[in-house]
């Protein structure tokens, strides 16, 4: 496939920015849904979000979704398409004080019926008490809020956020759709260079190791693309494979996706194998996974999978997370490392973990079952007079041994 000179650009605003200093993902970021490739699921015909974005009705809502999938391209487009005031954010170097400036100006936009829009990127870096700072306005109109992250979230973001917004999950690219993105890039970039005396020159086949290498990545694969086009205008398979190398971005050389590398890293803890466990924490880290995931996950292992056979796994484990917060990588590495280690050889217990399952399944059977008189509160004469807390007995003082705790239609209920 050879990209010639021509006469002109089609796109204007490429041909001017492509002489900037900004990335190649940035330059040619896609402006309407029409050069939008993948998440069939999410922008198809009729689709909610499709329709919301085109008639300028958007919803306050969170982007979810691994790095390159289209989060702040869907952002962007909606920017461009809305006719509210689009404020865009990034949560790593901003606060509270950026937020009262725009709440401000939200307010002033309202006088005149125009709506605002804020866009947050990387949301989860955002803490609980600047999402706090935030909610009051979402809650009641004044800004409308779209999150981008790459973190789950149930856990990175405060629930009353999450129950005042859509959550959409965006899923890593697929290989046709890496491919398009880049045949639509290399277009642009032979478009912007009219003066130039050279072609770029790349088969089909190099488009496609690319893609194959880029993980569902857009981001990657541009980024890669960028780098073999200042390198030498004919790309070949080899330049892409020496390129990649030179620039660590062949770190998943299997192609598994985020989940399935962590997936494999706690199959192997489990299964006590310490190697392996090692071998997968190594590739989630040298491939630039936020450490405080890892973590995470590992604080979650040691009880979900260890529990009672080893109370100290879960002492070290949030230890651990502590570390990675105060240090990040790359000193971190080694307290992970030890975690890692210190969980795949312990005993394992389940039981925890099972019995907690047997006594949710309870609670969704049957819903709120009354709580037994005797261990209610009774801080009122009124709730005293009710028979809150008549006849509970005292254990540290009195014989407690026949005293019932469940509700009666759970009486002699075993969970563990």
């Amino acid at each position: 496939m050879s990209f010639p000179r021509k006469p002109a650009c089609p796109v204007g605003r490429q041909e001017s920015s492509y002489m900037n200093t900004s990335p190649l993902a940035d330059r040619i970021r896609p402006q309407t849904l029409n050069e939008f490739f993948g998440q069939k699921k999410l922008i198809s015909k009729n689709s909610y979000l499709q329709n919301a974005i085109e008639n300028d009705r958007v919803p306050s809502m969170i982007f979810w979704g691994p790095p390159g999938s289209g989060k702040t391209t869907l952002a962007q487009i909606i920017a461009n398409l809305t006719k509210s005031d689009f404020i865009k954010l990034s949560a790593v170097s901003s606060g509270k004080k950026q937020l009262v400036e725009i709440v401000e100006k939200a307010k002033e936009n309202i006088k005149i019926k125009k709506k605002t829009i804020l866009f947050i990127d990387e949301i989860h870096r955002w803490n609980k008490a600047q999402q706090d700072a935030l909610l009051p306005y979402v809650e009641n109109g004044t800004i409308i809020l779209i999150g981008a992250t790459t973190e789950n979230p149930s856990f990175e973001v405060i629930g009353a956020l999450i129950s005042r917004a859509r959550v959409f999950v965006l899923e890593k690219l697929e290989k046709e759709d890496i491919e398009k993105i880049l045949k639509r890039a290399i277009s642009i970039v032979g478009n912007a260079h009219v003066r130039s005396e050279k072609k770029i020159k790349i088969s089909e086949d190099t488009i496609r190791l690319i893609s194959n290498l880029s993980n569902g990545d857009a981001r990657m694969a541009l980024n890669t693309l960028e780098a073999l086009i200042n390198a030498n205008k004919n790309i070949t398979e080899k330049l892409v494979k020496e390129i990649l190398q030179k620039t660590h971005l062949l770190y998943d050389k299997t192609g598994e996706e985020h989940y399935n590398i962590i997936s494999a890293l706690h199959k192997s803890m489990r299964g006590g194998d310490a190697n392996a466990a090692l071998y997968w924490l190594a590739r989630m880290i040298e491939g630039g996974e936020d450490p405080l995931y890892i973590a995470r996950r590992l604080v979650r292992f040691a009880s979900e999978d260890i529990g009672l056979a080893n109370n100290t796994a879960l002492i070290l484990a949030n230890a651990v997370f502590d570390a990675c917060h105060k240090l990040g990588y790359p000193e971190c590495n080694v307290h992970l490392a030890q975690c890692v280690i210190y969980l795949s050889k312990s005993k394992k217990d389940v039981t925890a973990y099972l019995a907690y399952e047997k006594a949710k399944k309870d609670v969704t059977d049957f819903g709120n079952l009354p709580i037994p008189f005797h261990i209610r509160n009774a801080p009122t004469k009124l709730m005293k007079e009710l028979g809150y807390g008549k006849n509970y007995k005292y254990t540290p003082l009195e014989d407690s041994s026949d005293q019932t705790y469940l509700p009666n239609k759970l009486k002699n209920k075993k969970y563990i």
